[in-house]
């Protein structure tokens, strides 16, 4: 019996504790796993379990309206096309002639007579195997790996149980069977045994069934015997006959009655071969799931959200001499492959991708650390792929491969020839289980119009978690899908999709992102100033006028009334109601250092000297060794060091100032650069491996009265290469030189260093509730790739996080819980096109919301106050800061502006957090809130040469600053409301 659903699941979810055993790579050489439900630091994703349904997984009703339905759509089409061309003997079927070869469900006989067959409807029951899996731009999508592992019959016959042993309701299950013979057959009748239906379950020890572990029936529910068929009984009464039997097992008289158009076989037969090409059956004693990829071959790939995500898979052709010409009979050949990466300016739409454009060298892509293939973005990805050899032999399981593992893939490539892959990222985690969706696409031939069309009403299969370790694993837990049917998220999704609203997409979003932010925050009324900023709007439109205004924009005035008027009792009561509340909330803790002069005018020369002083070589990497970009540089060595130094230098002497020296305390924590490949391009990363450097991140430890907890504010002190410096389409000439990073991501570090002698005063005072740290991380950018935060993540989720102080001592601090941290990217620049916004992008748990709701506060209680303090004589009839190019000019006086801070959910296409180290704390189960600007990635002064003073805008800048230093100060001295355990 299969271990019984969440219980087991849930086992030890968080059990990382020990040196090495949660590492994390770096997301551009493996892109991992999303962890789901119960995060390795303890948090939840709001997954709305029911603790009574031990084995129901929730699929939210966005998933299934915005990405399954249509994808399955969309395979559904693929496939039965695939299925139509073959057997009208048309070579563009796409289905590869290896694995038609032996194949007992297409034996010769069949494919011989398959174009004869005119009463075919092709009906397809296919068990899909679907997964989440996260893409480059955090987004965790619904991917297919290709037909389920647990054969084709299961995964169906599953279909008709809510758990074990746990059968439907009989008329519901037969119901499905009377409307599919009603669509696809236009057979009306009501009984099914009257209408012909038999079924033959496939027999235990069939020789032909069993070559797969788990081709067979499974259980088939109880009231199935009565239109069961059996060998020798006659067909005169039988005119459908569902079975799951490879068409060569058949008794000869089923045989004979479907070649001659007298009886209709469900599912056609031909759909059942994907799952018994010999070759694949072979492979996947070898690979894991590989029996997954003949139907992969089958649909092309797709990236994005709006469907189901497919990777690429194929065959690669590599020459080389005495090496055969490229075998097509094996299946489809793609030796390019389009790239796509978290920091990309191309390819931002999906749909561009999945059309075509620049594509790279499919090995290149896979293994090459060359300096012209990487650029300034890539990495070899040779970690999320499956690799077999001609002969279907594994050659590399990528999410599990050692180095070793990955330079003997090298070397056999190099030798040349034909070499199968698929694009692997790895299926959801929760816990130590991978888990799988075994889903069956029920599609058929549309007798009115020809074309492929699917059932949308087919039976939704079952989910297995396997140990990760043993993903073969012959008894996985079981659980079923429970497709949630809230009528407010229901309404959200049906009463906009209309192409008379302008922005239908929009409108959802933000219906959910209230029902959601409410069910995080426990079902308490929403504040109704939350709820705004949670809202994609234009500034001008308030809370009540865009409730007011959905009923006459939907497609149903009555039911979105219903709607508004839900919404409306999960807010506050009524605006006049909510003012009580408004002095409390909008008293600040910080504003008297922040709405200052001398702040603003610190706080742009502590910019300008990190940004245009005497450190210049600021990216992990340097110095990089190719010749453009040694002849480019102003000195060849790197000034991390010094950078890192003199942080650490200005912290020590603010806490002796501050007459805390002993209490408070500042050091590093220091680690090496462990990567996948080896870079040799990269001096920072050579010194790494020859002992001469060690990375690290930076921290201040600030006492708080309860030493159990600490907060986090933190940003990333290293800087990216400037774009127009390498590209030759921007006039570059191929040099990695690290920009000035005036915004990206000195903006940030002036503010955590000014933010110290603040949180100091208040630690003196005794008013901080728990520890404030302020840590500096260290390669964020590309090629280190979040380095600091993984490091930080790996020795929280272990519990070995260790500070080193100056002369070498260390401090334990793996006893302290990390309630929260404000991740600060790139917060001085006022976008041009939308100013005075910037966002708050909390990560995927209660706890980040909570943070977020401290932030918006202190938001709330700047904006309270900027009136007050422009009617200084210092501010009075000012106007807007001035952007200045040369650094060493502060800005003239400008007035407080008043700022809009937008909370943007990690699913709000808005949201940035997965283009920051915030994503690495979010994925980990960190509570995390990013802040930054209203991120515009293609503006001049990104990642490029103009990344100086010239783009900081000093009112902004500091406003964006001072908000967040009283967010932590807030979050710091409060009772946190959720905490993970």
């Amino acid at each position: 019996m299969p271990s019984q659903g969440w219980k087991q699941l849930l086992r030890g979810a968080c059990d990382f504790r020990g040196d090495d055993s949660y590492p994390i790579a770096a997301y551009s050489e493996f892109m991992p796993p999303p962890r789901l439900v119960r995060k390795p630091y303890g948090c939840e994703d709001l997954i709305l379990r029911n603790d009574d349904d031990a084995c129901g997984w929730p699929v939210v009703e966005y998933e299934e309206a915005l990405t399954l339905r249509p994808g399955l759509d969309k395979i559904a089409c693929q496939v039965v096309n695939a299925l139509m061309h073959l057997s009208c003997g048309q070579s563009t079927h796409g289905i590869s002639k290896n694995k038609l070869i032996g194949n007992y469900c297409w034996p010769d006989h069949l494919a011989k007579r398959a174009a004869e067959l005119k009463h075919e409807h092709y009906v397809t029951m296919l068990p899909l195997a679907l997964s989440r899996t996260q893409d480059d731009k955090g987004r965790v999508l619904w991917t297919l790996f290709g037909g389920s592992e647990q054969g084709p019959a299961r995964p169906f016959w599953k279909s008709f149980y809510t758990a074990p042993n746990k059968e439907l309701p009989q008329e519901q299950a037969k119901e499905f069977f009377r409307r599919l013979l009603r669509v696809v057959y236009h057979d009306s009748s009501a009984d099914l045994e009257q209408a012909g239906l038999r079924i033959l379950p496939c027999p235990e020890g069939n020789e032909g069934s069993s070559a797969i572990p788990w081709w067979s029936d499974g259980p088939v529910p109880k009231w199935t015997r009565e239109l069961l068929w059996t060998k020798g009984q006659s067909l005169r009464s039988t005119k459908y006959l569902l079975t799951f039997q490879p068409f060569s097992r058949l008794p000869a008289a089923v045989q004979q009655g479907y070649l001659a158009g007298d009886l209709h076989l469900l599912p056609c037969p031909g759909s059942l071969l994907f799952w018994a090409s010999p070759p694949y059956i072979g492979l996947h004693k070898e690979l894991p799931l590989a029996v997954q990829i003949p139907l992969l071959h089958t649909v092309a790939r797709h990236e994005g959200p709006a469907g189901i995500r497919v990777p690429q898979s194929g065959w690669l052709h590599e020459a080389h001499a005495g090496q055969p010409d490229p075998d097509e009979r094996r299946g489809p050949i793609y030796n390019s492959f389009r790239r796509t990466h978290r920091w990309g300016r191309v390819y931002r739409d999906e749909n561009e991708l999945d059309a075509g454009g620049h594509a790279d060298k499919l090995v290149h892509v896979l293994f090459s650390t060359s300096p012209n293939d990487m650029g300034l973005y890539d990495k070899p990805m040779a970690r999320n792929v499956q690799l077999w050899t001609h002969d279907y032999r594994s050659l590399l399981h990528g999410p599990h491969a050692a180095q070793d593992d990955i330079q003997r893939a090298i070397d056999a490539v190099r030798e040349g020839g034909m070499f199968g892959y698929r694009f692997y990222f790895p299926p959801m985690r929760v816990g130590k289980y991978e888990v799988f969706w075994h889903r069956p696409l029920v599609a058929y031939k549309c007798f009115k119009t020809g074309e492929p069309a699917r059932f949308p009403e087919a039976p939704t299969g079952y989910l297995t978690a396997y140990p990760a370790d043993r993903p073969d694993s012959s008894k996985p837990i079981e659980l079923w899908p429970r497709l949630l049917q809230r009528e407010p998220h229901l309404a959200a999704l049906e009463l906009f999709a209309h192409s008379q609203d302008p922005r239908p997409r929009q409108t959802t979003v933000n219906i959910r992102k209230l029902l959601d932010t409410r069910q995080l925050l426990d079902g308490l009324p929403l504040p109704r100033t939350l709820a705004r900023q949670l809202l994609t709007l234009p500034k001008k439109v308030s809370l009540d006028e865009w409730l007011d205004a959905l009923p006459e924009r939907a497609s149903d005035p009555g039911r979105a009334r219903r709607l508004v008027h839900e919404l409306r009792e999960g807010l506050e009561s009524h605006p006049s109601a909510a003012k009580a509340g408004k002095e409390e909330r909008t008293r600040a803790l910080t504003f008297e250092d922040t709405a200052r002069r001398s702040f603003e005018e610190t706080y742009w020369k502590t910019i300008a000297y990190l940004a245009e002083g005497r450190y210049r070589n600021k990216n992990n990497a340097d110095c990089a060794r190719d010749p453009a970009t040694q002849a480019a540089l102003s000195h060849h060595h790197s000034d991390l060091e010094a950078l890192g130094n003199h942080l650490a230098s200005y912290y020590t002497e603010t806490i002796s100032k501050a007459r805390m020296k002993g209490k408070a305390f500042v050091g590093d924590l220091p680690f090496a650069w462990k990567t996948d490949f080896d870079y040799p391009l990269y001096g920072g990363w050579i010194h790494n491996q020859e002992g001469k450097t060690l990375e690290r991140d930076v921290i201040v430890v600030i006492p708080g009265r309860d030493r159990t907890r600490a907060l986090i504010m933190a940003d990333h002190y290293d800087t990216a290469y400037m774009a127009d410096h390498y590209e030759k389409q921007s006039g570059g000439n191929g040099a990695r030189l690290a920009a000035a990073g005036a915004d990206d991501n000195h903006s940030a570090t002036a503010a955590l260093m000014l933010g110290a002698p603040i949180f100091l005063e208040l630690s003196r005072a005794r008013k901080l509730a728990c520890d404030i740290w302020l840590i500096h991380l260290t390669g964020e950018e590309f090629p280190a790739d979040c380095m600091g935060a993984r490091h930080l993540c790996q020795c929280l989720v272990e519990g070995t996080l260790r500070m080193r102080l100056h002369g070498g001592e260390m401090r334990d601090l793996s006893q302290t819980r990390v309630q929260g941290v404000y991740v600060l990217d790139m917060i001085a620049h006022n976008n041009d096109h939308e100013r005075d916004v910037f966002q708050m992008a909390p990560g995927a748990s209660r706890e980040s919301m909570w943070l977020a709701y401290q932030a918006h506060l202190a938001n709330e209680a700047w904006n309270a106050s900027t009136h007050a303090w422009n009617r200084r004589p210092q501010r009075r009839g000012r106007g807007r800061s001035e952007r200045m190019p040369d650094g060493s000019k502060v800005p003239a006086v400008a007035q407080y502006p008043e700022l809009y801070g937008e909370i943007r959910p990690y699913y709000d296409p808005r949201s940035t957090l997965y283009n920051t180290d915030g994503q690495i704390f979010s994925d980990a189960g960190v509570p995390v809130v990013l802040f930054m600007e209203n991120y515009d990635i293609n503006r001049t002064g990104y990642h490029d040469s103009q990344d100086t003073m010239a783009n900081i805008d000093l009112d902004y800048g500091a406003a964006v600053a001072a908000i967040a230093i009283e967010a932590v100060a807030r979050a710091a001295t409060e009772q946190p409301r959720f905490s993970s355990k």
